[in-house]
């Protein structure tokens, strides 16, 4: 078979686009449950139906051209149809599509790609990452941290030291652990969460925490400090680590001030517990470095990732495990009774594999740092001047926007409006993914983008603004 055979010809996308979109939907309603979707809602109305993409945009059944500016969800970080990562899986296919790694087995991809990113992840402070788990997911690697934490601490002798701090509004996947770590309150009003033995504490989000005239430095310092009251308030000896994102990504593109990271650094240093830096979306050049902890100076001891290690081509996961904590794993552990049956996928791993090899061929990572990212930062300011822009900002290849009443003293809308998702709905009608989380509208476009495309986007990004204007004007919600 030839490879290329994987890559659908013309004729298959034609017919493609003139698929039956009712029947479709149809079949859709009738067996598909989808994550985190009101079914009743959905079957109204029907799911848009995505037959194909390319490079920064997808197709619909009914021909409609979209850009994405979400990257799927958070990963196609190298774009659509890459034939590279396509020509990865089958060949990896057709020499071995499969073995597990336990039973003292291991196999070639696995060892390059944990080889290949302990050589990405940059040492700071003192501190490298030398081992890789894998899994196949941020759920799944998050519930790992967990394991691994609580493992750490027993083997040390301390095996009180079981509690984890995370943040409001945080996301950190849907498995019961992984629920647990997040924030979300709706998650967790369903299925009895948190777990025991993980606790929050508020997010660093100037604009709704901020104090009035508190500038971004002295509530960046104030808001790290809140990880120390919870500490105090717990008990140090009972707390284990301490998981956050470096920027949140499902909780609006929350950014925080430059002294947020420097202050957390030194708490779980005074009080010795752990730090994991969940960069499912944030690693891999989305921010404009390998690994998003070494932008923001701080010296974790596990790393979450999936999604952009293989731009979300194939599920793949895993957690880098810092020296600090491997060194106990391995030489005190005896059996880490933990695994998936997917861990270490060859397949996975070798379009992982292809995948940072055309990030670095390409140089995607650096275009990002120094030319894309600080264009999209200069566009996506240019927004703050719309009548419902309250702030915009961007780090990288994420960017936010809260959409306010009145600007001056920065009033919000009714949440019964739903005014995100009247913009939203208006991005579908005029061929722009954008996603709403709140009032707030998010971006995270394929690294691939360029400066051309960001100047379409941000077109498209103004027409819905003004379109959403237009709506509340006629609705009486604003004069």
């Amino acid at each position: 078979m030839n490879p290329s055979t994987l890559i659908a010809p013309p004729a298959l996308v034609r017919r493609a686009e003139q698929q039956d979109t009712q029947a479709i939907q149809a079949l859709d309603s009738a067996h598909f449950i989808h994550p985190f979707t009101d079914h009743a809602g959905l079957a109204s109305r029907g799911a848009r139906v995505i037959t194909h993409a390319d490079n920064i945009y997808v197709w619909d059944s009914e021909g409609a051209k979209i850009l994405d500016a979400m990257s799927g969800l958070w990963c196609v970080n190298a774009g659509y149809g890459r034939k590279e990562l396509a020509d990865a899986a089958y060949q990896q296919m057709m020499t071995l599509p499969f073995y597990n790694s336990f039973f003292n087995t291991t196999n070639v991809p696995a060892v390059q790609l944990a080889t290949k990113l302990a050589s990405l992840a940059p040492t700071v402070g003192g501190r490298s990452f030398q081992h890789v788990f894998f899994s196949s997911s941020g759920s799944e690697s998050n519930d790992t941290n967990v394991r691994m934490v609580r493992r750490y601490w027993d083997l040390l002798g301390q095996p009180q030291r079981k509690v984890i701090i995370s943040r409001n509004n945080a996301y950190h996947g849907s498995t019961m652990a992984g629920a647990s770590l997040g924030g979300m309150s709706g998650m967790h009003a369903q299925g009895d969460l948190p777990i025991p033995n993980i606790t929050h504490i508020e997010q660093p989000h100037h604009w709704e925490n901020g104090l009035p005239g508190e500038s971004q430095a002295d509530f960046g310092r104030r808001a790290a400090g809140w990880l120390e009251a919870k500490i105090l308030e717990v008990g140090a000896h009972k707390v284990a680590a301490f998981i956050a994102e470096p920027v949140q990504g499902a909780g609006g593109v929350i950014i925080p001030p430059e002294t947020y990271w420097p202050e957390i650094q030194r708490i779980v240093d005074q009080y010795g517990i752990l730090l994991i830096s969940d960069e499912v979306i944030c690693a891999f050049g989305r921010l404009g470095h390998w690994f998003a902890y070494e932008k923001f100076g701080y010296r974790p001891d596990l790393v979450t990732f999936a999604k952009g290690v293989t731009s979300g081509y194939i599920p793949l996961g895993g957690v880098m495990v810092g020296d600090r904590v491997a060194k106990v794993l391995i030489e005190k552990g005896g059996e880490f009774n933990h695994g998936y049956t997917y861990s270490g996928h060859p397949v996975a791993c070798a379009v992982a594999l292809a995948n940072l090899e055309l990030m670095e061929r390409e140089g995607l990572v650096d275009r990002v740092k120094n030319d894309t990212g600080p264009y999209l930062a200069q566009r996506f300011a240019e927004l703050k001047d719309h009548p419902l822009v309250g702030d915009a900002e961007t780090c990288g290849f994420v960017a936010g926007l809260v959409l306010v009443k009145n600007k001056t003293t920065r009033q919000m809308f009714d949440a019964d409006l739903g005014v995100g998702m009247i913009c939203r709905g208006h991005c579908f009608k005029n061929g722009l993914i954008m996603r709403a989380v709140g009032d707030r509208m998010i971006i995270a476009p394929p690294l691939v983008m360029t400066r051309a495309q960001i100047d379409e986007m941000m077109v498209l990004i103004r027409r819905c603004l003004d379109a959403t204007l237009d709506d509340l004007r006629a609705a009486g919600q604003l004069a």
